[in-house]
Parts: C-alpha cells; sequence; structure tokens
C-alpha cells in the first residue's frame, strides 16, 4: 500500500506522458463518427413510439440535445488523449444531472445523481462532458462566449481545488464528505443560484409519496389506480383487461421477491410491510426517452402508498470504448456506480432482472421523494458560474470516494494549466455540438419528424 505522498507523485510523474495543455483539444472531424448515425442506432432497443419524442425534446436547444447525446460525445473522447488514472465514472456529468434529494437521516443533500451510463473510466471524461455542458447551457442561455468559457473554467478549477482538498483528508473523514443544501445555500447567498435552492429545496420537501400519489393516481372502485396520461404515463389497465393486467401483476410478485435481495436487509424489512397495487409505463429524461420505465404503485395493509420507478438499464454508452462492465447485469452496474459515487444514495436503490434473456433488465429507485434540481434556464450568468463550479466540486468528491485523489490532485497539480486547457476544449466542444445540433435539426425538417 503506497503512501498519499508517493501516490500524488505517481500522478505527478503521468503529466511526461499527456501533459495538461493536452486537454485543450477536441477531435478531429474527420475522424469523428457521424452523430445522427450513433443516435439512430439507439432507436431499435427503444419503444417505437416514443422515438419521435426523444428527438423532439433532444431539438429544442444545443444544451437539449448535448443531454441526450452522451454517446455521441463518448465517442468523441475515445479519440483524445486522457489522464490514464481511473475512477468511477458518472459517465453522463452534464450540469442538468445534479441535484438533491433526501440522505437517509432525512437531510436535504446535494450531489450527482444519474448513473445510467457508470463505468469505471478516466476521471477527465467527466470533467470534460461537465465542463461542456456549463458552456453549452450558458450559450443556450443567450449568454456571451467569453461567460460560457468562464462557467466551464470554473467546473475545473472547483474540481481541481476540491481533488486537492479531499486528498488532505483523512481516508474514512474523505468518505463521509457530503454537501446538504442548507449549508450550500448559506455559501451562495442571495445569488441567483441561492434563490434557486431556496425555492427548489422548498419543493423538494413537498415532494413526497403522498404528494406524488396523489397527482399520479386516482382511486376507482374503492382501489387506487394510476391516473392516465399517454403518452407519458399510460397505465397497465390502459393497454391490457383486466384479466391479463391482472396476471400480470401476479407474475411481477415473485421478481419483486428478487428485487428485495438486491437491498440492504433494513430495506427490504420495511418494504415487506406493502405489496403491490398498479404499474404504468412513465416516460422520463430526455436521451432517455424511449427506454423502458415505468412506476410501481405500492400500499400498506392501511393503504399508505409508496411509489417506486423502475428504469431499464442498459449497456452503457462508454463500453464500447472502456470495456464492458464487470457486473452481472447492466442494473446492478448502475446501482453499483450510484452506491459509490453518492455520499448518501436512495435507501430503495436496488435491481431486478423481468427476463431471463437479459432484454428486460432495470433498476428500481424511489419516485420523487424529496427530490428537485436547479432550473439552469432561470440562472443568469453569475449563477450559471456559481453553479458550474459547485458540480465540478461535487464530481471531484464523488471521484475521491473510490478514485485515488493524491494521484489525481498530483496530475492535475497546483496551477490553472488544467482549469485553461478545459475551458478552450468545453468552448471548441461547444460549437462540434453545436454542429451535431444544427444536423438533427435539419434532418427533422427533412423528414417532417
Amino acid at each position: 500500500m503506497h503512501s498519499r505522498a508517493e501516490r500524488r507523485k505517481h500522478g505527478e510523474d503521468l503529466r511526461a506522458n499527456v501533459a495538461l495543455d493536452s486537454f485543450a483539444a477536441v477531435p478531429d472531424a474527420s475522424a469523428r463518427r457521424d452523430a445522427l448515425s450513433l443516435l439512430h442506432g439507439q432507436d431499435a432497443g427503444r419503444e417505437q413510439d416514443l422515438v419521435p419524442l426523444r428527438y423532439q425534446r433532444m431539438g429544442a436547444s444545443a444544451f437539449a440535445f448535448l443531454r441526450g447525446s452522451a454517446i455521441v460525445m463518448a465517442s468523441d473522447l475515445s479519440l483524445l488523449p486522457t489522464s490514464g488514472i481511473t475512477v468511477q465514472l458518472c459517465g453522463d456529468a452534464h450540469i442538468a444531472n445534479f441535484g438533491m434529494f433526501a440522505s437517509a437521516e432525512r437531510d436535504l443533500v446535494f450531489d450527482v445523481n444519474d448513473f445510467d451510463e457508470t463505468l469505471p473510466g478516466p476521471f477527465d471524461w467527466d470533467v470534460r462532458r461537465l465542463a461542456a455542458s456549463a458552456a453549452v447551457a450558458t450559450l443556450s442561455a443567450g449568454h456571451s462566449r467569453k461567460a460560457a468559457r468562464k462557467a466551464a473554467r470554473e467546473s475545473a478549477r472547483l474540481y481541481r481545488q476540491t481533488m486537492a482538498a479531499m486528498a488532505q483528508l483523512p481516508t474514512l473523514d474523505a468518505w463521509y464528505v457530503k454537501l446538504d443544501v442548507a449549508t450550500l445555500t448559506e455559501r451562495v447567498g442571495g445569488s441567483s443560484l441561492g434563490k434557486q435552492l431556496i425555492a427548489q429545496g422548498r419543493k423538494a420537501g413537498k415532494s413526497t409519496a403522498e404528494s406524488a400519489a396523489i397527482k399520479l393516481t386516482e382511486v376507482v372502485d374503492g382501489r387506487r389506480r394510476f391516473r392516465s396520461d399517454p403518452p407519458l404515463v399510460v397505465p397497465l389497465w390502459d393497454v391490457a383487461d383486466d384479466a391479463i393486467a391482472a396476471q400480470t401483476l401476479v407474475y411481477l410478485g415473485p421478481r419483486f421477491k428478487q428485487y428485495l435481495v438486491s437491498l440492504e436487509p433494513d430495506r427490504a424489512a420495511l418494504l415487506r410491510h406493502f405489496e403491490y397495487v398498479d404499474i404504468a409505463r412513465k416516460v422520463v429524461g430526455v436521451g432517455s426517452v424511449g427506454t423502458r420505465a415505468g412506476v410501481v404503485l405500492l400500499e400498506s395493509g392501511d393503504g399508505e402508498p409508496l411509489l417506486l420507478q423502475m428504469k431499464q438499464a442498459s449497456a452503457s454508452v462508454l463500453e464500447p470504448h472502456l470495456g464492458a462492465s464487470q457486473c452481472a447485469t447492466h442494473s446492478e452496474r448502475v446501482v453499483v456506480g450510484q452506491r459509490v459515487m453518492q455520499a448518501s444514495g436512495d435507501p430503495f436503490l436496488g435491481w431486478v432482472r423481468l427476463s431471463d434473456d437479459g432484454s428486460n433488465d432495470f433498476y428500481v429507485r424511489q419516485l420523487r421523494d424529496m427530490k428537485a434540481s436547479v432550473d439552469v434556464a432561470k440562472l443568469d450568468k453569475n449563477g450559471l458560474i456559481q453553479y458550474a463550479g459547485l458540480c465540478g466540486a461535487v464530481l471531484a468528491r464523488a471521484h475521491a470516494r473510490v478514485g485515488d485523489s493524491s494521484a489525481i490532485s498530483g496530475y492535475l497539480g497546483d496551477t490553472d494549466e488544467f482549469d485553461k486547457a478545459i475551458a478552450d476544449f468545453a468552448l471548441a466542444y461547444a460549437d462540434v455540438n453545436d454542429q451535431d445540433y444544427r444536423a438533427l435539426v435539419d434532418f427533422g425538417k427533412q423528414t417532417g419528424s
């Protein structure tokens, strides 16, 4: 076992292989794979009636396109030099994939909150995607390229500085570090970000199992069921007769027990106080639209509701470039990645396979329990810059939980050379993303979709 000083020296030595200024590069246009071909390649495994909705959402702005095109950026990153220092990657670390939710102690915390693409890989892949998203979001909001570059640079700066701080902490202290929303709100004061945190924190406090049940369900003939709202929410009872729907619920019973096995024993014991009542398809996200996703309604013997979300897990977009996951299933990959990166996670996070061939592999989590996100569209220029820095700091904490913070800090060094290079990359990649976005818009006009 090497000391932190030895590991830091190892990181410093790696700079001889890949210099910090090399992170400014973007892929050569001639080497890139066609973005639309990559995106259309994902269509076959999705629910076909929702594919047009996916592209409609991605076509809303260049930032929406970036959010939905993780597969494109993964392909691009594979063409670039990398640090060689491996961490557990979020895999899709754009600024809209951070948010607030309840810890196990019912405190409101702020953390990374999307792990569909998680996989071990070089830490700089996440940093590049975060910085690029900060630049694109700033430009999409109508701000200058100077502001976009500053937002990207701030994300890299606070990543670097936070990683250096994590490297100095005792190992156990570093593992337990988390960012609660109350402390964060005090730090950012009366800025647009502070106002957003206050507003979304209040919203999160009202987002409970009961409020979700009120919004998504109704009582029919004395029985609570999901309310139909196609195509966003489609209850099982809308697409099957009562006999088939009842058979489906019976079929899901043993699968529910498989899900319980993936939980910590105390969480499984808690859920045994509930039973299945109903299930519905529910559309989520931007890039995720069309993947199978649903909501499950559970009730206690006294009619207390609990809503769980089930989301299909397929191969990470990083796997063609970084290798296959070592987990037995893709749903386990997502859950394991989330558990190791988040300081405090969803108590009901687990996984289940609904068919033996692996085509219906799902991870499960609680729906809407004190969950909310900052609306970046409502942030002013300074708020966006602040928020980009916040996300950079949180990403560094997540990487440091199981990654080598000393080696990463040694590699990044104490100057702003990495920050500048990442800012240059982000602004240049925003132009690449804009070209791909315009190609999608043009394709939609040509096909009428």
